[in-house]
């Protein structure tokens, strides 16, 4: 009894809907979403740049990891 009057009452309230405002854009220039310009002619170097970066990142847990064991290791 009471689930029939709660789900009533939700009906009664309606569906809410999902509502956004406008992409905030400044008078005469594009939207850009990367925080730096684009590189242009120099792809190959960028995205050498960027695989190095993501390399690196994904690499330090397990040099980490690494570095740990061998440490426990020398003491024991």
């Amino acid at each position: 009894m009471a689930l029939t009057v709660l789900a009533r009452s939700a009906a009664r309230q309606g569906v809410r809907t999902f509502r956004t405002s406008a992409v905030a854009r400044s008078a005469g220039h594009d939207y850009h979403h990367l925080p730096f310009a684009w590189p242009g002619d120099k792809k190959v170097a960028f995205g050498t740049k960027v695989g190095v970066f993501l390399a690196v990142g994904f690499a330090i847990p397990f040099v980490a990891s690494v570095y740990q064991l061998k440490k426990s290791a020398g003491a024991a």
